[in-house]
């Protein structure tokens, strides 16, 4: 039977991830947390390359909510776009033929 994954939160990768440094002994933290050491040796990796991007929350608060502005604006001309169609269909019913 497959071992199932286990799943573990932001902060607490954080936080392994971290002592990891300070301490510099990847083994010693990972036996410390019941980490397998090449995970660890992973989520250090990936907090090398992207670690940056914590600093970087005011930015990508801004760019949610720009986003979100946006979803809303396209709503907003899909349903009016709905209506113009509608009043046209609406015009073209009620117009007498020019011909009778």
């Amino acid at each position: 039977m497959p071992k199932k994954s286990k799943l573990y939160t932001p902060e607490f990768k954080f936080k392994v991830v971290l002592e990891s440094f300070l301490k510099g002994n990847v083994s010693e933290v990972a036996r410390l947390y019941h980490v397998h050491p090449n995970q660890l040796s992973l989520w250090r990796n990936m907090f090398k390359e992207n670690g940056y991007l914590i600093f970087n929350k005011g930015e990508n608060e801004k760019e949610e909510k720009l986003k979100k502005k946006i979803e809303s604006l396209e709503n907003l001309i899909g349903k009016k776009e709905i209506e113009i169609n509608l009043l046209k269909k609406y015009l073209d019913f009620y117009t007498p033929n020019d011909g009778s």
